[in-house]
């Protein structure tokens, strides 16, 4: 594949992607495939999205430099996409609104969803409660214990929460029921999957609604410095907010991308989510794509203190970039996402969420070894708030 706007018929990006659903799906994602091209290419459909990212949403956000904390680096000058500032706190609006708009447009009004780290349940949450439809969260139980401000706020909005008590209780299982509640109630059903993951045509649909970021990025940073960046950095878990950066700038190589996994507790104990820097290809939910596995082929769990992070797979995109080249992967450890958390907030009043404080120490620790000329470009994917319990529950101080 040489393009960059679009995955093959088959849905593949390289050798990965595809749709290996029980047969009850395949007419169901035939659907959504066909209504999805429609609608990219409908004039109005295409305003209204525009419109409700401007008025709803409020973008464009910013690229802010981040003046303090390159100054404390003292190499590179780091910028950072502030999705952040975005309606809900995060990326996830972004592809929340797309597709409730495409659900409305195909006339289904029962949504269903995943989420982890809880950002796609109230983004979902939020855009049904502003387009009229019936919104279901399935969120894993150790999720909801870790994230049980999130909860609040998609409950607030009108969403139904199901807590997943199976398997590991996190963004895993949550799929997992979710594709279940779909299998069996396919024809009055919307699912609303959050990331660049499952049976084509999602990576492709969201990949799509989330590089609204990397357009923004591309026009802002020729405004502002008259040349592209140096570098792209943003966390993977799924992989949405790095793909939505990413994806505009596919051809322009001269612009480097790093992907940052969540090394948990230290690649060599199987306690993290590193899927690209350690796994091994096979299909997980619809997809063929980079996942972790044992000897014998099953999932493993996974680990990570970013909620948004701990997912044993990846977009079939990312694979793909991966293989080509075009991305390098990287991984960093929970206690050094702790240390990005803490650099940003202490450098320039911003508390990053978790996931994004993974990319943050990983640029931090890049940007020192370049020229003051270098512009690194952070995805923000998300704020704080929802993580400063787990935060203060590790420094062992009192709830």
């Amino acid at each position: 594949m040489t393009s960059r706007d679009r995955p093959d018929h088959r849905g593949y990006f390289g050798p990965y992607g595809g749709k290996f659903v029980p047969e009850t799906l395949m007419s169901a994602l035939s659907e959504l495939e066909e209504a999805y091209n429609e609608a990219r290419g409908d004039a109005d459909f295409q305003r209204e999205f525009q419109e409700l990212c401007r008025e709803y949403i409020g973008r464009p956000t910013p690229l802010y430099h981040a003046q303090q904390l390159s100054a404390k680096i003292g190499g590179a000058t780091i910028l950072l996409k502030r999705e952040d500032l975005a309606h809900t706190g995060a990326h996830k609006i972004n592809n929340a609104v797309g597709q409730g708009l495409l659900a409305k447009r195909m006339g289904k009004r029962r949504i269903i969803a995943e989420t982890g780290a809880g950002q796609h349940g109230v983004a979902v949450a939020a855009a049904c409660a502003k387009l009229g439809l019936n919104a279901i969260i399935y969120m894993g139980e150790e999720d909801i214990q870790r994230q049980s401000p999130n909860v609040h706020r998609m409950k607030l909005m009108g969403a139904e929460v199901r807590p997943v008590s199976s398997g590991s209780r996190t963004l895993k299982d949550a799929i997992n029921e979710a594709l279940r509640d779909w299998v069996t109630n396919v024809h009055d059903t919307y699912y609303l999957l959050g990331s660049v993951v499952g049976p084509h045509p999602y990576p492709m649909m969201v990949r799509d609604f989330q590089s609204i970021i990397g357009e923004e990025t591309k026009e802002q940073v020729l405004a502002i410095y008259r040349r592209l960046p140096n570098y792209l950095i943003a966390c993977v878990g799924g992989g949405s907010n790095a793909i939505g950066l990413f994806h505009p700038f596919f051809n322009e190589a001269q612009v480097k991308f790093i992907g940052v996994e969540a090394a948990g507790r230290g690649l060599g104990t199987n306690q993290h989510a590193a899927t690209l820097a350690a796994g091994k290809r096979g299909v997980l939910h619809g997809t063929k794509s980079y996942l972790l596995a044992d000897d014998s082929g099953q999932i493993r769990e996974t680990h990570s203190i970013a909620p948004g992070l701990d997912y044993p797979g990846v977009g079939p995109e990312h694979s793909y970039y991966k293989d080509s080249g075009r991305a390098t992967y990287v991984a960093v450890t929970d206690a050094q996402a702790l240390e990005g958390f803490e650099l940003l907030s202490q450098t320039e009043g911003i508390i990053p969420a978790m996931e994004p404080a993974h990319a943050i120490y990983y640029a931090a620790k890049l940007a020192a070894d370049l020229s003051r000329d270098q512009l690194i470009v952070i995805n923000l994917s998300g704020r704080g708030d929802k993580d400063l319990d787990i935060v203060r529950k590790l420094a062992g101080a009192e709830p």
